[in-house]
């Protein structure tokens, strides 16, 4: 397993807690918080391109 340094718990109200992490090479990670061993995994730039598009409503008809 790579040496990820996962960030705190991104929890919703009655739902499950998603982490994100980062490894020394560059590589982003997001699991379920407490299966942090079954992740997915791709560079920082699609984790951030991931977040900015959420941000800007491009996910909001998944809600």
């Amino acid at each position: 397993m790579p040496d990820i340094t996962w960030e705190a718990p991104f929890c919703g109200e009655g739902s499950s807690c998603f982490r994100l992490g980062t490894d020394a090479d560059g590589n982003a990670y997001i699991a379920v918080a407490g299966a942090e061993d079954h992740y997915l995994t791709d560079t920082r730039e699609a984790l951030r391109t991931l977040i900015t598009d959420i941000k800007a409503g491009k996910a909001d008809h998944l809600l």
